[in-house]
């Protein structure tokens, strides 16, 4: 596994090896001692989750003020544009964003610390999208940054003249500068 350190150091862009031929391939999505010789500490996986969305839907950016989830993502069918926003106080990063395309074709991989936001935007006609996490869901202390924030300035590849849609919620977050953070 390939494991890159994007402009935000604690969230990991992962490249696993995939073995190909005519049946089909083969891919190991998480292994902790290989995550651990790469300097990636997960801690335990509690909850594994899976979405499917269509085209143009967005999700996010979805984090936990208490109770905060690691979350190891990955695109199984379609493609996404996958964001995640740091909402530490204390990180030398707070407030700044990476994205990356997650696709069935890339394989790649996201790993998104707790005390990040974290949401993604459908490209492909539709997409499944699976990722394990390190703490359980809890409603009571889910927060929502706005997605379209222009403090934060996520650059979505939106869609020429596809209709973003996203819950009530998500359309209703709250912007960068009223919004919870981690100390």
């Amino acid at each position: 596994m390939k494991a890159i350190r994007t402009a935000i150091p604690d969230v990991v862009l992962l490249e696993p090896r995939v073995f190909g031929d005519s049946r089909g391939f083969f891919k190991e999505t998480w292994n902790r001692q290989t995550f651990a010789e790469h300097g990636i500490v997960t801690g335990e996986f509690v909850q594994d989750n899976h979405s499917r969305s269509r085209q143009g839907i967005l999700r996010g950016l979805h984090y936990q003020i208490e109770n905060a989830q690691g979350k190891l993502v990955g695109v199984t069918a379609g493609s996404v544009f996958d964001v995640a926003v740091d909402m530490r106080r204390s990180s030398p990063t707070f407030g700044r964003w990476v994205g990356f395309e997650l696709s069935e074709s890339n394989h790649r991989q996201l790993w998104v610390p707790p005390g990040f936001a974290h949401g993604f935007y459908v490209m492909s006609e539709a997409a499944d999208f699976t990722y394990k996490c390190t703490n359980y869901y809890a409603p009571e202390h889910e927060r929502t940054l706005k997605w379209d924030d222009p403090e934060v300035g996520v650059q979505w590849p939106l869609i020429d003249g596809v209709t973003t849609l996203c819950s009530d919620k998500d359309r209703d977050g709250a912007p960068f500068a009223s919004a919870d953070t981690y100390s």
